[in-house]
Order: C-alpha cells, then sequence, then structure tokens
C-alpha cells in the first residue's frame, strides 16, 4: 500500500477508486456546500496559543469517553452504505478502528448488521447511532441486537427529520442501496406501501424519545447534530449523557453555521453535564487539538475514515486514523502539553471566529 503522509493523500486515492455517483454522495454536500466549507475554513480562524519550555518527553494521546478508554481523542463517526466504498465495508472500518485502538459507531443503516461488526472486531468499543423508524419495531430491534452485541451507548441522530437537498448527489444520480441496508430492508418487510426508504424514516421525532431511550435500555445515549446551547441544554434535561456538535458534514440544512463555530456555545450551556464532541472538518491533529482546546472531549472523522477504505478496506482506515493520531499527538507536544486533558482554553485564540 502506498504511503500516506495526510488525508488529503488518501482522499485523491479514493477518489480514483470510487465510482463517480458513489463519490458524489460520499465527498458531497448539500445545496451550494457552504456549511461543509465553513466547516473546513473555521478551522483557519481559530489561532493556537502554545507554550513552551515544558517536559514533553513523554505525549500520549490517549483519553476516555464515556467511560472507554481509547488510543486519542479521535473516534470514527456513523456512515451510511459503506458498501459503496469497498467490498469490506463496514466491517473493514471496524477491523480497522480497533487496529488503531478507538471506537467505531455504527449508522442504523449500515450494509451490515452490529452482530456482524461486533464478530469483525471482538472486543473493540462500538456505539449505535440512531436513526428512528416510523415503525418503532425495526428501530427497537436494531438497539437490541447491537446491545447484545456489546455496543456500549446510543447515539440519536437529531438533524435529519428529512433529507436535505444534495445536488450533487442528484447530478450524479446516486441510488440508495437499500437492498444491501438490513435495516431497510426489515423496515420495508413490515411497511404498508411502497415507499421510499429513506421515507420509512419517522420525521416525528421528539425530546421525550431521548428520555424513552435512557429509560428503556439504561445505556448512555448522546444526541447528534445540534449546534445551539438551546438544544444542548434541552438534550441534558432528557438525560443525555453526551452531543455532538454537528451539521451532519455539511449535508444537510445548507447555511447552517460550522460545527466548529457552534461548539463554545454548546460547551458553556452544557458545563459538567455531559460529554461535548465536535463533528465536521476534522482533517489534521492541529484541527484536533483545536477543537479540544474549545471544550470538545474527543472529534469524529467521517470522510477520512472513508477515504481509507475506499483505497484500503480496513488497513486503509487504520492507517488514517494513524496518521491523524500521530499529527495529534505531534501537535500535543508543540502546545506543550502531555495529554489531551492538558488542552484549555487557553491554548486557543478565536477573534477571528
Amino acid at each position: 500500500m502506498e504511503q500516506l503522509l495526510t488525508v488529503d493523500d488518501a482522499e485523491r486515492l479514493a477518489e480514483q477508486v470510487v465510482p463517480t455517483d458513489a463519490w458524489g454522495y460520499i465527498a458531497g454536500g448539500a445545496g451550494d456546500e457552504r456549511t461543509m466549507r465553513w466547516n473546513r475554513e473555521a478551522f483557519s480562524r481559530c489561532r493556537l496559543r502554545y507554550r513552551v519550555l515544558i517536559d514533553v518527553s513523554d505525549v500520549s494521546t490517549e483519553t476516555i469517553v464515556l467511560g472507554t478508554p481509547v488510543s486519542m481523542p479521535v473516534l470514527v463517526a456513523p456512515m451510511a452504505y459503506q458498501q459503496i466504498a469497498h467490498e469490506e465495508h463496514e466491517l473493514g472500518t471496524a477491523r480497522g478502528a480497533a487496529a488503531a485502538g478507538t471506537l467505531m459507531c455504527l449508522s442504523t443503516v449500515a450494509t451490515a448488521t452490529p452482530a456482524e461488526v461486533a464478530a469483525a472486531a471482538p472486543g473493540a468499543p462500538r456505539w449505535l447511532q440512531i436513526y428512528v423508524f416510523k415503525d418503532r419495531g425495526v428501530s427497537d430491534e436494531i438497539v437490541a441486537e447491537a446491545l447484545d452485541a456489546g455496543f456500549s451507548a446510543l447515539v440519536l441522530t437529531a438533524d435529519l427529520p428529512v433529507v436535505g437537498i444534495r445536488d450533487r448527489e442528484r447530478r450524479e444520480a446516486f441510488d440508495t442501496p437499500e437492498g444491501a441496508v438490513p435495516a431497510f430492508v426489515a423496515a420495508r418487510a413490515r411497511a404498508v406501501g411502497g415507499e421510499a426508504a429513506l421515507r420509512l424514516l419517522d420525521a416525528g421525532v421528539e425530546w421525550s424519545y431521548v428520555s424513552e431511550l435512557r429509560e428503556r435500555h439504561g445505556v448512555p445515549i448522546v444526541v447528534k447534530g445540534l449546534v445551539t446551547a438551546e438544544d444542548a441544554r434541552l438534550a441534558c434535561d432528557h438525560g443525555a449523557e453526551g452531543v455532538v456538535v454537528s451539521n451532519h458534514g455539511g449535508r444537510q440544512l445548507d447555511g447552517a453555521v460550522a460545527s466548529l463555530e457552534a461548539l463554545p456555545e454548546v460547551v458553556e450551556a452544557v458545563g459538567e453535564r455531559a460529554e461535548v464532541y465536535l463533528d465536521g472538518g476534522i482533517r489534521r491533529g492541529t484541527d484536533v487539538v483545536t477543537a479540544l482546546a474549545l471544550g470538545a472531549r474527543a472529534v469524529l472523522v467521517g470522510r477520512p475514515v472513508i477515504y481509507g477504505l475506499a483505497f484500503g478496506g480496513a488497513k486503509g482506515v487504520q492507517q488514517v486514523l494513524e496518521i491523524i493520531r500521530d499529527e495529534t499527538e505531534n501537535a500535543l507536544a508543540l502546545l506543550g502539553c502531555r495529554s489531551p486533558a492538558e488542552v484549555t482554553r487557553a491554548h486557543v485564540s478565536t477573534t477571528l471566529l
């Protein structure tokens, strides 16, 4: 396998092997893709304030998320339909994440079941991302399978009541591979009529469902896809132990605030009530430490992982994650920090945000 230096190298290799229509889905965003660009550009408006003459001869990137030790403050974001990128699909991602020592969040609309993913990487930490079906029985069955297979938290995606307008996907005529998605197959088998797969999802989910999940299943609940202090407080009020500041990678409401820009107000609103994570725009270790300085416990990465999967299967996923981990270790040392826990708000200036 070619020796990669950066995530950008991985993106270049992935684009060479992924079919054009699938690439439109993987790399594209909503509308004019402004929010997707802003997710990246926001990092360029932060300035790191490093300290010197600190002993950084022993630096560790290890941290803990919801009680689970991981090798770095970088987790694998939930991503649908991974079979379109590589034949190893979510099983390759699970193996690559496990080899890199970090946690994978599996999408409800994956091309592998929770049990299959658990078997592919025994003992590795895993969370399940939830989309809620109109037939709640389908969602309940997926959650039950995941918890039986050792998944330790449930991540409710809150920013997809309907699918955003994604022009790049439409131009490339991307077709949802619904027949390869076990959750869609199960939902369609129980549905009345011939609704398209994504119309099987429930657009009427409200905050009470967060409380219901917590009470029924007794595992930590994370709410993903919020960008405001108001929603962060509501998430905590309804029992969430984690929130993910995210705009769905710029794939939902174009013109929405960049994730990094929204992070400070969410962190302030949450306080010590829940762990805060950031999703969107991470490409470098310096991005990771910037997010930590603004209050994130860890970040989630999506597209970079899919790039690794596309060109190299499990090994490619591992390689991309290790690039980000090594860059994060370097950034910590140069910042004057020996661990993620030592990164504070004093390490970043955001006057340009």
